[in-house]
């Protein structure tokens, strides 16, 4: 059975994903390894999976950048790999090998990880991440933990009720003081 894998970019030392508009996304974006991502490792990470999922909010912007901004490290993976956009409201996806699973969120998770090994990699947005964590649905965390005391934003882990431990399975710091951080929920 293939595992559900969340990623988290930009994310502040006090919890808090950048919003677009806030001096953390600036500081963010001002990093050479997030606006040009290269790093081998977590390339053939996003290249292995088996599909990219996220929530509407999150397709339309990664959707818009990628098929724009090729020369982006991410955007031939993106753009030739399999995507599923999880939307009870979106009616078609224009960006190629995407699917819309507008059904019950647990069943349409369970029939992505059926028939094999591999991952799955989930991009966001927030409201699919929560949902995500709510039903308990999430094996691992990958996380960039920016070194930022943001002080706004929008706070990832709000309105989960459930608490559960994590295993640290890596940790790896940038020369910026971004630390990678891994964690595979523990059962």
């Amino acid at each position: 059975m293939r595992k559900l894998i969340a990623t988290v970019f930009n994310y502040s030392l006090d919890g808090l994903l950048a919003d677009e508009g806030t001096e953390f996304w600036d500081f963010c974006f001002s990093l050479p390894e997030n606006r040009e991502p290269n790093d081998p490792t977590h390339l053939d990470f996003l290249q292995s999976a088996y599909v990219h999922v996220m929530g509407r909010t999150a397709y339309e912007a990664i959707a818009a950048a990628m098929t724009t901004s090729t020369d982006h490290p991410f955007a031939d993976i993106l753009n030739t790999g399999r995507k599923v956009v999880f939307s009870r409201t979106l009616k078609t996806a224009d960006w190629a090998n995407t699917s819309i699973a507008a059904g019950d969120t647990a069943e349409e998770v369970d029939e992505l990880r059926r028939g094999g090994d591999g991952y799955i990699v989930v991009w966001g947005g927030v409201s699919l991440w929560r949902s995500l964590m709510r039903l308990d649905l999430i094996d691992e965390f990958r996380l960039s933990l920016f070194p930022y005391v943001a002080g706004e934003g929008t706070r990832l882990f709000e309105d989960v009720p459930m608490s559960y431990r994590l295993d640290l399975v890596s940790s790896t710091a940038s020369s910026s003081g971004i630390v990678e951080l891994e964690y595979r929920r523990h059962r």
